[in-house]
């Protein structure tokens, strides 16, 4: 029998620790490595080449909905399944959008989890019924929400700035991470206040934290 390698990415050690051991009792299944945040799991996904990845989207460092999004595009044939906390329609579309199949919340029944890795592994989506009915009852009135979000108004790259400047990361530390110029990674958060029209790094950080890019708590 083949099995399902599996990455786990989550920013709660015990959170991690808790899904393996329950994943590592199914005959079908094997978690072959942990991420705490979505730079490991890009790396980790280029290493290892897991067949499914279970992501969390709020993390510290690179998010949930920007690791799929890279890891979609470098690698089309990941299958990332998300299970999050947070149940919120501009949450959903963000992440099916960045290329994920699947969407279950926290609080789902491990039966169902494994059902969702299953489905996901056959190229199949899979959400919740809770995630199911977010979408239905909240899609008329969220629509023009969704259109203003983080995700359509702020490119990659600038998405990627607002999180570090919001986890207090300065101009230098930033460019080195990125492996930007200070010149440049100073004009990008130039022209992020600029168009979302925010004048404060404090209100940088409130609008991160609003729009699910970090889990910073302010």
């Amino acid at each position: 029998m083949i099995k399902i390698r599996i990455l786990l990415v989550d920013d709660h050690r015990i959170m991690r620790e808790g899904l393996a051991s329950l994943l590592e009792r199914q005959a079908d299944m094997e978690v072959i490595q942990h991420a705490s945040d979505g730079f490991q799991a890009v790396n980790f996904i280029r290493e290892l080449k897991p067949h499914v990845i279970v992501m969390d989207l709020v993390m510290p460092n690179m998010n949930g909905v920007e690791a799929t999004r890279r890891i979609t595009g470098e690698v089309p044939k990941a299958k990332v399944l998300c299970l999050s906390m947070h149940g919120d329609t501009q949450f959903v579309s963000a992440a099916l959008d960045a290329g994920a199949l699947g969407y279950l919340l926290k609080d789902c029944a491990f039966d169902e989890l494994a059902l969702a890795i299953r489905t996901v592994m056959k190229d199949q989506i899979y959400l919740s019924s809770k995630i199911i009915s977010v979408l239905v009852e909240n899609y008329k009135i969220l629509q023009p929400k969704l259109y203003s979000s983080a995700f359509s108004k702020l490119t990659q790259r600038e998405r990627e700035i607002v999180q570090l400047l919001a986890e207090g990361g300065s101009c230098k530390e930033i460019a080195a991470r990125l492996k930007l110029s200070i010149k440049t990674v100073g004009s990008h958060r130039e022209n992020i206040m600029s168009k979302l029209n925010l004048r404060s790094l404090a209100a940088v950080t409130k609008y991160a934290i609003r729009e699910g890019l970090t889990s910073v708590d302010f």
